[in-house]
């Protein structure tokens, strides 16, 4: 057992002896099937704190030789695979850390490190082989596959720190590419390249210098997206298990949507949440959110309005194609969105093409980025949303115009008024402290139509629902007539209690009152 040469099941064992272990292991099936294909080349990308390094020590496990993982898997979801015991400890791990071999070296010499690191350790294994001669990586393994018949399974972490840590030194970052390259493409000994990061590999103009790699990102996880974080059915279980309210647990982690499993939580938010019983921001304090405030800063067009119609509930259409996978070369602002989905600071619905902030833990560290500063006129009325709920639940319908004026008349300049979406990302603004209490779906289906904003409270709360009908340039009464004529109440079917109708309307002529507001109340 190595360092870097089968480094043993250790890690493994800790991970499920751990209070909460969540049972990830048919991903062992998935990699078994692609061993030995041409399809054996994987870059899985996801934030930080997804289970990408818990991945790592759970195939290192499974595939090193040297040591017996049978027990380690017994009872855990993989040992029932007809192909279980197949590859189980048949191969040769080479398991990488890219972060170590950074931090442990001078900028430039990081593969060369990285080389002598490990052909030491082939030496104590394959000394015979190897004899005395002072071999490159490749090299090495080449010659001990030819000799001996031995395939290696690769273990990338962190692949990308490189990009993501060396973004102004280009050259550094070819080397590290061409290297790679080398090590890996067109080479027989290699079994499985399962590598990990938060970033999809690296495009250089239209081409990858690692074009072998299939990639799983956040944009497409692929048959991967079961093994991306934790699905809602993982997370109810453990809310059963921790007494935790499932209701709040998704309002405050929820949001990371993929094509099978539109309902995907950060595996760090929910495993602190149930250990401390308590629903706080775990995911993004591990980092500052220094870390997100560079991007939205960003003066590319349109990009702050997008910002703030996110920030109101909506959704914006992006790009995703344009981004070159680094974290320096933006063109448009479909690069900065794309970099935050793969950063975790975004949702994306791969259907329609649409970016979203996932949950409220994302929602607040957004706040907290814009708290210090060029995002004024945005945190006034995010401070004021608490007034504008309370008026809203006294029907004060005359108050509720006056606060929509005001916050209008504070992203006037951000977010232009054009039509019933910008309305409604504008009321999303406007309730934003609503979401402690209640969840906000936009374009609800409802009756015979779609609700255009409802706000359904908790479980814990008592306040009541509310159905908000927006109008532009027509009437408040016309949108409340709107609301009853077509039954948008029975969006909330099971719901019992009071609902509040608010009818809002936007009158783009009357430069003094533009809004007017219309407030009734019903019961069910």
């Amino acid at each position: 057992m190595g360092i870097y040469l089968n480094p043993g099941n250790k890690g493994f064992e800790q991970a499920i002896r751990s209070k909460i272990y969540v049972d990830k292991t048919e991903l062992i099936a998935c990699t078994n099937e692609l061993l030995n294909t041409e399809e054996r080349f994987v870059c899985v990308s996801r934030p930080r704190r997804f289970g990408k390094s818990m991945a790592l020590k759970m195939l290192a496990a499974y595939y090193g030789r040297g040591y017996d993982s049978r027990e380690l898997f017994a009872g855990l979801k993989i040992e029932k695979n007809p192909f279980f015991e197949e590859n189980l400890n048949q191969y040769d791990v080479i398991y990488l850390n890219m972060q170590q071999f950074l931090i442990e070296t001078k900028p430039g010499a990081v593969t060369d490190y990285l080389e002598r690191e490990v052909v030491e350790e082939l030496g104590r294994e394959y000394g015979g082989t190897l004899g005395g001669r002072d071999w490159g990586l490749a090299a090495a393994l080449r010659r001990i596959y030819v000799e001996t018949g031995k395939q290696f399974v690769f273990l990338i972490d962190e692949w990308d720190c490189v990009m993501r840590e060396r973004q102004e030194s280009e050259d550094m970052q070819k080397q590290y590419l061409d290297f790679l390259r080398n090590l890996l493409k067109d080479q027989d000994f290699v079994a499985l390249a399962y590598m990990t990061g938060i970033l999809p590999v690296k495009k250089y103009g239209k081409h990858s210098a690692l074009n072998m790699f299939w990639e799983y990102s956040m944009t497409d996880q692929g048959f991967f997206e079961e093994y991306t974080g934790f699905t809602e059915n993982e997370v109810k279980v453990l809310c059963k298990w921790f007494d935790m309210d499932f209701d709040q647990t998704s309002s405050w982690y929820d949001g990371y949507q993929l094509t099978r499993f539109p309902h995907v939580y950060n595996p760090k938010s929910i495993v602190e949440a149930m250990r401390r019983r308590k629903f706080l921001n775990y995911w993004t304090s591990t980092e500052t959110y220094e870390a997100l405030k560079p991007y939205i800063d960003m003066d590319f067009d349109g990009l702050r309005a997008d910002i703030v119609k996110m920030l109101g509930g909506g959704r914006v259409k992006v790009n995703t194609l344009t981004f070159q996978n680094d974290m320096r070369n933006f063109e448009v602002k479909d690069d900065v969105l794309t970099l935050l989905i793969h950063l975790g600071y975004l949702g994306y619905d791969s259907e329609k093409e649409e970016v979203f902030i996932p949950n409220k833990e994302i929602v607040r560290e957004f706040e907290n980025a814009m708290s210090v500063g060029g995002w004024s006129e945005v945190m006034k009325v995010l401070k004021a949303s608490e007034r504008f709920l309370e008026d809203t639940l006294r029907c004060d319908g005359e108050k509720v115009a006056e606060g929509l004026d005001m916050a209008h008349m504070e992203v006037a300049s951000i977010l232009t008024y054009n039509d019933e979406n910008s309305l409604g990302c504008a009321i999303g603004l406007a309730y934003y402290s609503a979401r402690k209490d209640y969840k906000m779906v936009r374009e609800l289906p409802a009756g015979r139509g779609f609700a255009d904003v409802v706000f359904l409270p908790l479980p814990f709360s008592d306040k009541p629902a509310l159905v908000v009908e927006l109008k532009y340039d027509k009437s408040a009464d016309t949108a409340i007539k709107q609301i009853k004529e077509r039954r948008y109440t029975k969006a909330l079917e099971g719901y019992a209690g009071e609902i509040l109708l608010v009818g809002v309307n936007y009158d783009k002529d009357n430069k003094n009152k533009p809004h007017s507001c219309v407030i009734e109340k019903v019961k069910i």
